[in-house]
């Protein structure tokens, strides 16, 4: 039959696309069920044009300072928002081009509408052709999430922004309310404050980036609120009213005043929900608040019934999407008799998280609070990018690079960063993480000068009182 597989993957962001690849590598006859976009949220919504705007902003501040560096710009530096957006769409179009060459390459069917299970293994798609029955002997849901709501005010794409219409905005913030500071809700704030907006950030709980290590989160803040920011942590939005040409908005403090402000423009960054609604999965699986439940190699209650990325248990990141994705396609190949294949299971300690706000924070592991909440005895490393010779060169003197042991056996728990380009230096410490290293090995390993990544060695020497260069 035309539109029997061996699996359809129900989704094609960063999960569902790379898990289809997987699966016809495998020699699996694959399809892919698609509403929107091929490339999901991530590439075309998400992580891709975020990285791009973040790009500019970046350059404009770099261009903002260029007497820092011996050079004279002529003029006054001024942002082209247009511009700016229309070059992040044309990287997200770029990227989007790339997956369909992708999916004609791996001879992946694509099926373009609404997706509904019909059963575990049956899916009835509503598009352009009219309605097509598929059938299967597995299938991945990848449906992935989106942005949640404030209740009282919800988003309507003029005032009240979500991520997506913060990334294509329909003009410049002047005055800009960021509620709700982890990796979303930053990476905004910090665009949008290097393109010249004044902007105000409400965490509701104790610090910023509240997931990351309390010394992480301390520098950023500081770093923020040098570059302009205003930060209010412990705080909370009791009430929007949106007019025509302003929000106003009630602030709660930690000390329990409420301040009624106007704001251009709000960006609700507080979090996500599933897309498992409407798509025929609450009787075929567990779920709890909208997420579905699955094993760690991504199986359902259901037989033949799989799930994967932001519609199953956090952390919601596409790389663990995609990790996921390989990981149940190769467990698929094995029920269905694949014997050279062995798939392992997703160590979620191992999973890195990068956030791309001026400066970068990145970590991967327990923090030294976790980890001593855990039981474990530890040695704790912490070495300052103005000990750096690369970081001095670059004018990027301001950051810190944190380790952390367990004091018993050496064993790498942790480690927790912020400054410049650490979202590309963390993957050195997952590496030792999936490796099983301990402060042994990263002792004996050599670094190449000059570079930022000796910061690395330099916070682990630290941890046993060895640094040099402080």
């Amino acid at each position: 039959m035309a539109n029997a597989y061996d699996v359809i993957v129900l989704g094609s962001g960063p999960g569902g696309y790379v898990a289809a690849i997987r699966c016809s590598q495998l020699g699996l006859k694959t399809a892919i069920v698609e509403r929107e976009n091929l490339g999901g949220i991530c590439l075309n919504w998400g992580c891709i044009p975020t990285k791009a705007l973040l790009r500019s902003a970046e350059i404009k501040h770099y261009m903002d300072h260029a007497s820092a560096y011996g050079l004279k710009v002529a003029g006054a530096i001024e942002a082209d928002l247009e511009a700016v957006v229309k070059r992040s769409r044309g990287v997200a179009k770029q990227l989007n081009q790339g997956v369909t060459h992708l999916m004609k390459k791996n001879k992946i069917a694509v099926h373009m509408g609404d997706g509904t299970l019909t059963g575990p293994t049956s899916i009835t798609v509503k598009g352009d052709k009219g309605e097509e029955k598929l059938t299967a002997k597995h299938v991945i849901v990848a449906t992935g999430a989106r942005a949640r709501d404030l209740p009282f005010a919800p988003a309507d794409g003029k005032r009240v922004w979500t991520y997506r219409a913060a990334m294509t905005p329909p003009e410049m913030p002047t005055k800009l309310l960021v509620i709700g500071s982890g990796a979303i809700g930053i990476e905004f704030a910090s665009f949008y404050n290097d393109m010249g907006a004044d902007v105000t950030v409400v965490e509701m709980l104790d610090r910023v980036v509240p997931v990351e290590d309390k010394d992480v989160s301390t520098f950023l803040q500081k770093s923020l609120t040098k570059q302009g920011m205003k930060i209010m942590t412990g705080a909370g939005v009791d009430d929007l009213k949106v007019g025509d040409k302003a929000v106003t908005a009630k602030i709660k403090g930690k000390d329990g005043k409420v301040e009624t402000t106007d704001f251009s423009h709000v960006i609700v960054a507080i979090g996500i929900q599933p897309n498992t609604e409407n798509i025929g999965i609450e009787k075929l699986a567990e779920m709890d608040r909208g997420f579905i439940q699955i094993d760690p190699h991504g199986r359902t209650k259901s037989k033949g019934l799989w799930a994967i990325g932001d519609c199953t248990p956090g952390p919601w990141l596409a790389h663990k999407a995609s990790h996921e994705g390989v990981t149940c396609a190769e467990a698929i190949a094995q029920e269905l008799g694949n014997k050279d294949v062995h798939p392992h299971a997703l160590d979620r300690n191992n999973i890195p998280g990068c956030t791309y706000c001026h400066p970068q924070v990145a970590s991967v592991g327990m923090t030294e609070e976790k980890a001593k909440e855990a039981g474990y005895k530890v040695k704790v490393g912490t070495f300052p990018f103005i000990g750096n010779g690369k970081a001095i060169a670059l004018g990027e003197a301001e950051g810190i690079i944190k380790t952390v042991f367990d004091a018993a056996t050496g064993e790498l728990l942790g480690a927790h960063m912020c400054g410049a380009e650490v979202t590309e230096l963390i993957q050195g410490y997952t590496v030792g993480k999936q490796l099983e290293t301990t402060e042994a090995e990263l002792m004996q390993t050599v670094f190449p000068h000059p570079t930022l990544s000796e910061m690395m060695h330099e916070s682990v020497l630290a941890a046993y009182g060895r640094a040099i260069h402080i």
